[in-house]
């Protein structure tokens, strides 16, 4: 579940990069969307765009028009990638 991405009263790297591209408008799709983009980035560390939008497509979203959202999954994919080198 979203409450399980913490560890230690720390938000995941999602979470935050979800906070600071305000890809959070109603919280209504946020943690289907979290959980997707979770799934996404444990199989594919790396993924293009495109591979974020199908990851995506099975939520919606009619607050943000998705361009925050992916970009939030962008960095946060970034930040791991950042992270493991």
């Amino acid at each position: 579940t979203v409450e399980g991405l913490e560890v230690d009263g720390r938000l995941h790297p999602l979470q935050e990069a979800f906070i600071q591209h305000h890809a959070i408008q109603c919280g209504f799709c946020t943690p289907g969307m979290l959980m997707s983009a979770k799934v996404l980035l444990d199989k594919n560390p790396n993924p293009t765009r495109e591979e974020i939008k199908t990851a995506i497509e099975g939520n919606l979203c009619r607050c943000t028009g998705y361009e925050q959202i992916i970009e939030a999954i962008e960095s946060a994919a970034k930040y791991k990638s950042s992270k493991q080198d």
